[in-house]
């Protein structure tokens, strides 16, 4: 085993020798720089000044032809001429690199990953090699700007990341790009997507927009961007209709785009799309008349010159999105129509058509076109970003080269490129032009954005009006900032459009979620009786407290309606006049009987007991007003023992007539001795007893557990029964338990002297008052229970007044009808002829 060791361990190290030994030669033709200029130190770029590749025929017959490249890209095309403005502005700098020159190597991508790649080996390599070049692994440049889309500068980050040579990009956003451990030389000018996307949410959820569609380009920068912005969006509350995404290349999934787009019911549209992309989508928009889509944008388009052509307005118009501020660069102005064209762009310096690395002059006609034309340098807002990036090189130099005002740079020390990376992370320095230039521990710079409006002047032109900003450098409260007032809406309009899946609930009123939709889709669903809802959008309704109750809206708690048997209500105040009038009646029997009382019908079974009768009667009616009104303690307690006690006297005295009656026909009889233990004394003391009985009762139950008023909450929801409970069961059933006692003796006695022989019998009558007593109070006791809150206390004063009528008219009103009608009858003879009572 340790000799196969030894034997791997020496071939590596014979490979290591050859590859040290190993003269380097270029496979292939090399790729020229498009612009270039030789210096002490170089800065690569790559930036896609064509638009468009041409491809050959890839026939594999013949060695395949150059790339061709066309239609000229402004905004890249300006970062090459902000490059080798910022490099004359340095190389002319006395205190910044004094006695070093940097040189540049622009090369052009096209646009395409294939020109990228070999445009990336271009510069990690050098254009030619000396005879006796050797393969030593170092780059002939320190540092790379480029590219300008995030998916190129990955390839482009990936690929030199091994060499440890610095990229700085200054429009790639990519939040995949922060991630150190994948990208550990990779800084930019521009901030990460990740503020952006959330800011996008932001802007969302601050115009009150919680349905929204989203459409992003199907590469990095697209991805990552929009995976952000829905969860931020989710976050913040905000739902969304769909997520689409399509790339350059896939036409047919961008008709799928549009049509989800057409069938959508989200009137906004976050297109977190690149510059490509959303010309694509606008064409389309355009072709179908697919407009009054407020249309959120981000960086990459929305201050895009490209789209500003005469009919874009129609679908675009009113759009707001976040663009990269724009700073003036003093002089660059007038240097790109002047010293560029004569300094720095090739075919004007030579006359021949060929230069030192070969070149072709036929392939910068269509820039020259360019020469003359600065009106588009105000809107270019990623120039600055370059301008940054070219400084950050620089004093990055400054600080390895150990450069000087006085002595220079120390021009012997060999600089490389993961130097220059070290020393980026490191540098801190303000720009003529006011910015900072620095980069966070992710290789970024601090997040600022103008909020744009794309908005239309007097002359029919697109203008991209500022109506805020975003800056994360502030505290949170102050970092977004917006003047509605002066933004105009999808298609022209001043009017700011709405975008909900479901209008808001109104107070009353709660969100139900709809089966399979997003939380935005709801129905609006009353609040059941007794909860309210007083906010809009409420997700659940609240339970109205104990005593209080939903209104009609169901926005508001108020106080239940407290519900008791009032003297004003209509069945009150029926119950008191039938009270009052049995009073009435009752008074005027007494007084009758009163005015009467010397004759026989008045005299017969015991006067003193008629009338004590009646006063009992009269207070049987008037107990009945106590349970009308509202209860309170007192007037429970006083309801119950009144009702007892006024209804025992009243049985006490019928029960007196009674035996009195059965007695007195028993003295009749041969040696009975019966009347002299039944005589007026002791039918006032039996009554005086039989009530001192129910008063002992009413006592004790008052002692123990007496009535009390109580707010009955759970027979009815909506309204207070204020009632009298018992207390003690026991003793409620106790009063009338006694009273029913009393009432079946007297019924018994009743009964048995109703055929006793007597012209005028009392016992007749008594048994039917005792009759409709005891019919009242057994129909009593389940109506009673079964009614409900006042009802219940008319029940029982129903009860109270019929059996009071009932000895009232079954006892007195055949003696009033004789005293008042037959007063023939009225005399002691017709009384005391003995008739033979027929049974009933």
């Amino acid at each position: 085993m340790l000799i196969i060791l030894y034997i791997l361990l020496f071939f590596l190290y014979c490979i290591h020798t050859k590859a040290e030994k190993t003269i380097c030669h270029m496979m292939g033709e090399s790729k020229y720089p498009l612009l270039s200029k030789n210096g002490d130190f170089i800065i690569g770029t790559l930036f896609a000044i064509h638009s468009k590749e041409t491809l050959p025929s890839f026939e594999f017959r013949q060695k395949p032809q150059r790339l061709f490249c066309s239609s000229v890209n402004l905004i890249d095309f300006r970062m090459a001429q902000t490059v080798i403005f910022a490099i004359e502005e340095i190389n002319t700098n006395e205190s910044l690199l004094p006695n070093i020159s940097i040189g540049y190597r622009i090369y052009d991508t096209c646009g395409s990953r294939l020109s990228s790649m070999s445009a990336t080996l271009a510069l990690m390599n050098g254009q030619e090699f000396a005879a006796g070049d050797r393969c030593n692994g170092q780059s002939p440049i320190h540092a790379i700007i480029g590219e300008t889309e995030s998916s190129a500068t990955v390839i482009l980050s990936r690929t030199t990341g091994p060499f440890k040579i610095p990229v700085i990009s200054p429009s790639a956003t990519c939040e995949c790009l922060s991630n150190r451990k994948d990208y550990p030389s990779f800084f930019r000018t521009i901030a990460s997507d990740y503020h952006q996307s959330r800011a996008l949410a932001y802007i969302v959820k601050h115009f009150g927009w919680s349905w929204v569609g989203a459409v992003n380009s199907d590469n990095d920068y697209g991805n990552n961007g929009m995976a952000i912005f829905l969860k931020t969006a989710q976050e913040e509350g905000i739902c969304v209709d769909y997520s689409v995404k399509f790339h350059r290349t896939e036409p047919e999934k961008l008709q799928r785009v549009v049509e989800t787009i057409k069938r959508g019911t989200a009137k906004v549209i976050v297109a977190f799309l690149s510059q490509v992309e959303m010309g694509n989508l606008f064409d389309q928009l355009s072709v179908q008349n697919i407009t009054n889509l407020q249309i959120i944008g981000v960086e990459a388009w929305i201050t895009s010159e490209s789209l500003m052509i005469p009919n874009s307005f129609h679908v675009l118009g009113g759009s707001l999105g976040f663009a990269v501020r724009k700073t003036n660069i003093e002089g660059f102005a007038d240097y790109v129509t002047k010293t560029f064209w004569h300094t720095a762009f090739p075919c004007l310096q030579r006359e021949d058509n060929s230069s030192q690395y070969g070149l072709n002059c036929s392939s910068y006609q269509d820039l020259l076109v360019l020469k003359n034309y600065n009106e588009d340098i105000t809107e270019q807002r990623y120039s600055n970003n370059v301008y940054k990036a070219v400084y950050a090189i620089a004093y990055s130099l400054h600080s390895l080269l150990q450069c000087t005002k006085k002595g220079g740079c120390e021009k012997s020390l060999a600089i490389q490129p993961q130097q220059v990376v070290e020393a980026l992370k490191k540098i801190n320095s303000t720009l003529k032009t006011g910015d900072h230039v620095w980069f966070d521990s992710s290789g970024a710079v601090v997040a600022q954005y103008e909020v744009v409006n794309w908005q239309q002047d007097l002359n029919g032109s697109i203008q991209f009006k500022p109506v805020g900003y975003y800056d994360a450098s502030v505290p949170p409260d102050q970092q977004f900032v917006l003047s509605t007032e002066n933004i105009i809406w999808a298609g022209g309009q001043l009017e700011k459009p709405r975008s909900v899946c479901s209008e808001s609930c109104p107070t009353g009123t709660r969100k139900a979620a709809q089966k399979g939709r997003p939380v935005c889709c709801y129905d609006c669903i009353p609040c059941a009786e007794g909860e309210i809802s007083n906010e809009t959008d409420s997700n659940n309704c609240k339970q109205c407290p104990g005593e209080y109750w939903s209104n009609a809206d169901k926005d508001k708690c108020v106080l239940k309606a407290i519900e008791f048997l009032s003297f004003t209500e209509n069945m009150g105040i029926v119950l008191v006049f039938f009270s009052l009038f049995g009073v009435g009646i009752t008074t005027l029997v007494a007084i009758l009987f009163y005015r009467k009382k010397d004759t026989p019908i008045v005299k017969a079974n015991n006067s003193e007991l008629s009338f004590l009768l009646l006063f009992s009667l009269t207070f049987c009616f008037l107990c009945s007003l106590t349970f009308i009104g509202r209860p309170t303690e007192w007037s429970c307690m006083l309801r119950h023992t009144a009702f007892g006690i006024t209804f025992v006297l009243c049985i006490s005295c019928v029960l007196g007539k009674t035996i009195v009656v059965l007695m007195a026909f028993k003295a009749t009889l041969p040696g009975s001795n019966v009347m002299k233990w039944f005589g007026p004394a002791q039918q006032r003391l039996s009554v005086l007893a039989f009530t001192l009985l129910q008063v002992l009762i009413c006592v004790l139950w008052l002692t123990i557990s007496p009535p009390f008023s109580y707010k009955n909450m759970t027979y009815y929801h909506e309204k207070i029964i204020v009632e009298c409970r018992l207390g003690s069961i026991i003793g409620f059933s106790a009063v009338l338990g006694y009273i029913g006692l009393l009432a079946v003796l007297c019924f018994i006695f009743a009964f048995l002297a109703r055929t006793l022989p007597d012209n005028f019998n009392e016992a007749k009558f008594i048994t039917f008052s005792m009759l409709i007593f005891c019919a009242v109070w057994i129909t009593f006791i389940p109506a009673y229970v079964s009614s409900p809150g006042k009802f219940t206390v008319a029940v029982e004063i129903f009860a109270i007044l019929a059996s009071s009528f009932g000895l009232l008219f079954c006892i007195f009103g055949p003696k009033c009808y004789i005293i008042l009608f037959k007063p023939e009858q009225n005399t002691k003879q017709h009384v005391m002829i003995k008739n033979p009572s027929k049974s009933f």
